[in-house]
C-alpha cells in the first residue's frame, strides 16, 4: 500500500521540492530583486557588486532577507503548481492512459495552465518577499528618487514577514497583497510551459542517449528510468528555460511590488519604457545574471528532491 494516496502525492513532493529551491537559490533572488529595484542612481554596479556590498553591509544574512515567506509559501506554491501539473496532465490524457501518451507540446501546455493557477498563490508571497528583500540597512527603499525620499520620512522597517503582511492588508486591503497579479499571471504561464515542456524534453533525450533503443521499446520501460545526475541537469536546464521567455514581466513585478507610488501595471510600463529611452533595452533585464546563476542549482534541486520524494511514497 503506498504511503501517500495518488491525487495526495504531487502536493507532497512539490513542498519538498520547494524547499529545497528556496534554501539553494535565496540568496541569488535577493540579488536579483535588489538590481531591478534600485534607485536611479543605481546603488549596485552588478550582481557581484550587490553581493559584496550586502555582505559587508548586513552579513550572511541580509542574503536571506524575506526567506520567511517563501519558505512557508514556497512550499505551498510549489505542491500546488505540481498539483496542478499533474491534474491537467491527466485531464489531456483521458482515461486508461500513462505519461507516455503525452506529446512535449501536452506536456507544456499542462504545465502553462499549472502556472496560471500558480499566480494565485505566488503573488502575495511573492510580494512580501520583495518588501522585505529591499529594506536597505533597516530603511525598506520604494525606488524613488533620492530628492523625493529626502522629501518624506521613510516608514517604519517590517520587523519581519508577519509584520510585513498585516501592514499591508491594513493600509491596502486585500488588492494591496495582490498587487501586480495580472503580470504575475503573463509571467507564469509562459514560465511554466517552458519549465515542464523543457523538463520532459531533456529527461528523454538523456535517457535515449544512454539507453538503447531497442530497450526502451522492449515493453519493460517502466524498470528504465532516469539516473539522479541526469535528473539534476534536467532540472537544472528546465529552469534557465523557464526564465527566457518571462524576464521583462518578472522586472515589471518587482517594480510595482517594491514600490507603492507606482499606480498600476500600465503605468509601470510606462515608467520602463521612459527609462528604456533614456538608457537603453537593458533595462528589461537587469539582475538577468544573478537569476541564470539561481536558475539551474535551485530547479535542479527542486526537482530531484521532487522525484527522489515521488519515489520513497509511491
Amino acid at each position: 500500500m503506498p504511503l501517500v494516496p495518488e491525487p495526495a502525492r504531487d502536493f507532497v513532493a512539490g513542498t519538498m521540492g520547494g524547499w529545497a529551491q528556496v534554501v539553494v537559490g535565496h540568496p541569488f533572488d535577493t540579488i536579483k530583486v535588489r538590481l531591478q529595484t534600485q534607485p536611479n542612481p543605481p546603488k549596485f554596479r552588478s550582481g557581484i557588486h550587490c553581493f559584496q556590498l550586502t555582505l559587508k553591509e548586513e552579513g550572511a544574512r541580509g542574503l536571506y532577507k524575506g526567506v520567511t515567506s517563501p519558505l512557508a509559501g514556497i512550499g505551498i506554491c510549489n505542491a500546488v503548481v505540481f498539483a496542478a501539473n499533474g491534474y491537467f496532465r491527466r485531464l489531456l490524457q483521458g482515461p486508461d492512459a500513462t505519461s507516455s501518451s503525452l506529446s512535449l507540446g501536452q506536456f507544456a501546455l499542462a504545465g502553462g495552465l499549472a502556472g496560471g493557477v500558480m499566480a494565485f498563490f505566488n503573488c502575495p508571497i511573492e510580494l512580501l518577499k520583495v518588501k522585505l528583500q529591499v529594506q536597505y540597512r533597516g530603511q525598506p527603499s520604494s525606488g524613488s528618487s533620492a530628492a523625493g525620499a529626502a522629501a518624506t520620512a521613510l516608514p517604519k522597517p517590517y520587523t519581519g514577514v508577519l509584520d510585513c503582511g498585516v501592514r499591508t492588508f491594513k493600509d491596502h486591503g486585500l488588492r494591496g497583497l495582490y498587487r501586480g497579479l495580472p503580470v504575475t499571471i503573463l509571467r507564469d504561464m509562459p514560465s511554466f510551459a517552458c519549465y515542464f515542456g523543457t523538463y520532459e524534453a531533456i529527461k528523454t533525450l538523456l535517457l535515449r542517449i544512454r539507453v538503447p533503443a531497442a530497450e526502451l521499446h522492449n515493453g519493460n520501460t517502466g524498470d528504465v528510468t532516469n539516473t539522479g545526475m541526469e535528473l539534476f541537469l534536467a532540472g537544472g536546464l528546465a529552469g534557465i528555460a523557464a526564465w527566457i521567455p518571462c524576464y521583462p514581466q518578472d522586472v515589471i513585478k518587482s517594480r510595482m511590488q517594491s514600490n507603492p507610488q507606482i499606480r498600476n501595471t500600465r503605468a509601470c510600463v510606462q515608467t520602463l519604457l521612459s527609462e528604456a529611452r533614456a538608457h537603453g533595452w537593458r533595462i528589461y533585464f537587469k539582475g538577468f545574471g544573478p537569476t541564470i546563476a539561481r536558475a539551474f542549482p535551485a530547479n535542479a534541486a527542486t526537482f530531484v528532491a521532487y522525484e527522489t520524494t515521488m519515489k520513497f511514497i509511491q
